[in-house]
């Protein structure tokens, strides 16, 4: 069965960059889009971003559109979130989630969609001075 971990948060100034790690075991990622969620206190879970696997198009939500970069490495089992330019308000816990049947449209994946049915249990960012 499909399990996911997340690692590569933790606390970073404004304007400064983490990447997060996505790494499956259990399977293979070769079936699945993956995406990318964040949960923020007193806010609802959002969709940052997607990938899929079909033809690696992406997506991602406009608060994070031009500064975070998705990429997957199925070598490795392995999807990245590269974060650049970071503020406060992207202070969240951020989840990898899994699916076999994406939500599309235009031919790319919908950010923050519903039925993935695989997750990772979060790991913390906190962009702070």
């Amino acid at each position: 069965q499909l399990q996911l971990v997340e690692s590569g948060g933790g606390l970073v100034q404004p304007g400064g960059s983490l990447r997060l790690s996505c790494t499956a075991s259990g399977t293979t990622l070769d079936f699945y889009t993956i995406g990318w969620f964040r949960h923020a206190p007193g806010k609802e879970r959002e969709g940052v971003s997607c990938i899929t696997n079909s033809d690696d198009s992406f997506n991602y939500s406009d608060s994070v559109k031009g500064r975070f970069t998705i990429s997957r490495n199925n070598a490795e089992n392995t999807v990245y979130l590269q974060m650049n330019s970071l503020k406060p308000e992207d202070t969240a816990v951020y989840y990898c989630a899994a699916t076999s049947q994406p939500l599309m449209i235009f031919r790319r994946c919908v950010v923050g969609a519903q039925g993935y049915g695989h997750w990772g249990h979060g790991t913390q960012v906190t962009v702070s001075s």
